[in-house]
C-alpha cells in the first residue's frame, strides 16, 4: 500500500500520524503480552537493573507493558516481561550458600 503524503493536507497529515503512533503502541502493547504470558503470577523471577546486581523475587501482578516483582528484600519493581528470566530453586539455593552442594538421589 502506497500513499502519497506529498498530496495530503496538513490535517490529514496529522490524523495520519495519530493512527500510525496508536498501531505501533498497539504492536508493543501486544509484544509485551504475549511475552508476559510465559510466566504466572508466583513465578520465582530473576532480573538484572542497570547497574546492579541480578535481583530475585516473585510475580506479583501484570500492568499494562510490565510486571510487578517483589524482590527477596522487600522491593517493588515494575519490569519489563522482556527482562525476566525464571529461576530454577537450584540457582537460588547457590547464589544464596555457594558452599552448599546439592546431592541427587539415585
Amino acid at each position: 500500500m502506497k500513499i502519497d503524503i506529498d498530496k495530503l493536507t496538513e490535517s490529514e497529515l496529522i490524523e495520519l500520524n495519530n493512527r500510525i503512533v496508536a498501531r505501533l503502541r498497539f504492536l508493543a502493547q501486544m509484544r509485551a503480552h504475549e511475552q508476559m504470558l510465559e510466566f504466572r503470577v508466583g513465578d520465582r523471577v530473576s532480573f538484572q537493573p542497570d547497574g546492579r546486581p541480578v535481583l530475585v523475587g516473585m510475580l506479583t501482578r501484570y500492568n499494562r507493558r510490565t510486571v510487578t516483582v517483589i524482590t527477596e528484600d522487600g522491593e517493588h519493581w515494575n519490569v519489563s516481561p522482556t527482562a525476566l528470566r525464571k529461576v530454577v530453586e537450584t540457582e537460588v539455593a547457590e547464589e544464596k550458600n555457594p558452599n552448599v552442594v546439592k546431592l541427587h538421589k539415585k
